[in-house]
């Protein structure tokens, strides 16, 4: 069993991205993991930009009143990260690099994760590539591993990756994690 934390970033609820992190977590939970879900456009959570103030850094706690530090604390906690974005002018929507940049006060610490990357857009695999390259670098150069990169391609509409074989690919990675 193992602790899974997933991350959307996409600002549509209900959108490509959030069913393809659904597929994970329903694979994930029928193997017996603990899964905890979050998403960056939840009402419930308020992610805040990061205002270049090195104090978090130099307290380990970021300063900044809003849920990174939450999110901080549920990566931590996690063997497993799953992070979700859409694909916006060929690269990671806004807030999840947001998020990414709220990393600093704990960077030393977010180390030795599996991390899965769900990457959609109306592109081909060729179009999306951007954002694993960045995605990869950044969590490579943190101390994790990819395990594994699902390609939601081909999908705009809300709904559209329902038929697709990204679905599956989602579904079984959960399931296998």
């Amino acid at each position: 069993m193992k602790n899974i934390v997933i991350i959307g970033a996409s600002p549509r609820a209900g959108g490509n991205s959030d069913l393809l992190c659904k597929e994970f977590e329903r694979g994930a939970l029928e193997s017996g993991n603990n899964v905890k879900s979050l998403s960056t456009s939840s009402s419930k959570l308020t992610l805040n930009i990061f205002d270049n103030s090195f104090a978090c850094f130099k307290s380990g706690e970021c300063i900044i009143e809003d849920d990174v530090e939450q999110i901080l604390n549920d990566i931590q906690w996690a063997d497993v990260l799953v992070i979700a974005t859409p694909t916006y002018f060929l690269t990671m929507n806004a807030k999840l690099k947001t998020l990414i940049d709220r990393f600093l006060p704990r960077w030393q610490n977010l180390s030795g994760h599996e991390i899965y990357l769900i990457i959609t857009g109306h592109d081909s695999k060729s179009g999306l590539k951007l954002v694993a390259t960045e995605l990869t670098s950044i969590f490579e150069n943190l101390g994790n591993r990819i395990s594994g990169i699902i390609w939601g391609e081909r999908v705009w509409q809300k709904g559209e990756v329902k038929n697709s074989k990204a679905m599956a690919e989602a579904y079984n990675a959960g399931r296998n994690v």
